[in-house]
């Protein structure tokens, strides 16, 4: 009987050390919306950025500037995009509430002619409808030696 009460009282003591370990999940961005606090990205000049008509060959970079409307400090902790051809380079500290923070992305336009749409994924501690934020890219490349109108070559 005393082996099975022992028993018993280690599977308890484990079960209770066992849940007192277990790491919390931070909230999820969904998790956040009604929270007040929560940082909360708005971006100056809009979400996506139309970089117009382009000739093949030449990067296009354009800098998103955000500013955190929340009351706790907005971290970023990664950006990743649609595609290799596309860079976003993101700020590592923390951007404090009332204060503007930017993201840069380039677009390598080699190998890209035509209609181009490309999304950048920014994975932050910020309130969102979704798991990550999302802000586009897009234009049109034109192949580099093509014939213009006038009969120039580009």
């Amino acid at each position: 009987m005393k082996k099975v009460l022992l028993a018993l009282a280690f599977v308890a003591f484990g079960t209770i050390a066992a849940q007192a370990q277990a790491p919390t999940a931070a909230p999820s961005p969904k998790d956040r919306l009604n929270d007040k606090k929560a940082p909360r990205f708005q971006f100056i000049g809009g979400e996506t950025y139309d970089f117009g008509t382009v000739k093949e060959g030449p990067d296009v970079e354009h800098i998103f500037k955000f500013k955190n409307v929340g009351k706790e400090p907005l971290i970023i902790t990664n950006a990743s995009a649609s595609c290799g051809c596309t860079v976003p380079e993101w700020p590592k500290e923390p951007i404090l509430p009332g204060k503007v923070g930017q993201l840069k992305v380039t677009f390598h336009t080699q190998g890209k002619a035509g209609a181009v749409l490309k999304t950048v994924y920014i994975q932050s501690n910020a309130a969102s409808e979704k798991d990550r934020y999302e802000i586009n890219i897009k234009g049109t490349v034109t192949p580099a030696g093509t014939i213009q109108p006038n009969g120039a070559k580009s």
